[in-house]
């Protein structure tokens, strides 16, 4: 029999034991769509080291930017890998705030964050749900989902937000990259933002933080700068680069602490030319 826990927005072949990196980084983001499960790691996390939920919010402001950016210079049409749950701030609701005509889709491998997504965007024939695995750069590109709304003529800017720190390096984030960038036509753009640090930047605090989470939910790979760049070949980075994700034009003096020159994350946006 079905748990009367289950909410109506959960699938029936969901796992309500298991965590996902999806619903975490829901609850933290201060959403509703999360399990006991989830909130479970996700305080766990938080209780050895609070400034986890301080990053997953940067990462989302840097989401939010990097739309923006990217609507500024003439983008109408957005790929966004790895997209989560939708919390208020969304791709869509952005780029369609700027121009109603504006179109996303959005690829995530998590059934509960498809099924909401799927929930909350009827209607709104300008936006699409994938479910599949975005490693896989030809199936996504060949999709239904993005063939019939995305235009391969024009422009796209493609989101990478906290996804690639999830992908170890022996299954080659820098070619997964790759291959969604020889597909996109110039004048395309690509935002990433990744966990990472310099060498004198690690807090020993963090190896219990990240031990809790490797094992309640995902490996997690932690990159350099320089990593991170390399991430860009076949782009040009503008200004500022990859950068610490506070850094990275900030939308005003207060979003800048004393902290942000060692904040362990980077962003960066980068043009196909």
């Amino acid at each position: 029999m079905e748990s009367v826990d289950r909410p109506n927005w959960a699938p029936g072949d969901i796992d309500l034991a298991r965590p996902s990196i999806a619903r975490v980084y829901d609850y933290w983001l201060g959403g509703a769509h999360n399990f006991a499960v989830d909130r479970a790691v996700a305080d766990k996390v938080l209780g050895d080291v609070p400034v986890i939920k301080s990053i997953v919010l940067n990462h989302r402001a840097f989401l939010r930017r990097a739309v923006r950016f990217m609507l500024s210079r003439g983008i109408r049409q957005f790929l966004d890998l790895g997209s989560g749950i939708p919390t208020v701030g969304n791709v869509h609701e952005i780029a369609q705030a700027t121009d109603p005509s504006a179109r996303v889709v959005y690829v995530d491998m998590d059934a509960v964050a498809v099924a909401h997504s799927r929930a909350i965007l009827t209607g709104n024939e300008l936006v699409n749900v994938l479910q599949t695995d975005v490693r896989d750069a030809k199936q996504v590109l060949a999709s239904p989902e993005v063939q019939g709304l995305l235009d391969f003529d024009e422009p796209i800017g493609v989101l990478m937000i906290a996804l690639l720190h999830f992908v170890p390096d022996a299954e080659d984030p820098r070619g997964i990259v790759g291959d969604y960038r020889d597909a996109l036509p110039d004048g395309s753009y690509l935002a990433i933002s990744h966990a990472g640090f310099e060498e004198d930047d690690w807090d020993p605090a963090w190896d219990d933080a990240r031990g809790v989470y490797n094992r309640g939910v995902s490996e997690m790979c932690f990159r350099r700068q320089h990593e991170i760049e390399g991430m860009f070949d076949g782009f040009d980075l503008v200004e500022p680069g990859v950068a610490r994700l506070p850094l990275w034009r900030p939308e005003s003096p207060e979003d800048v602490d004393e902290g942000a020159a060692r904040f362990i994350s980077f962003g960066g946006v980068g043009r196909k030319a």
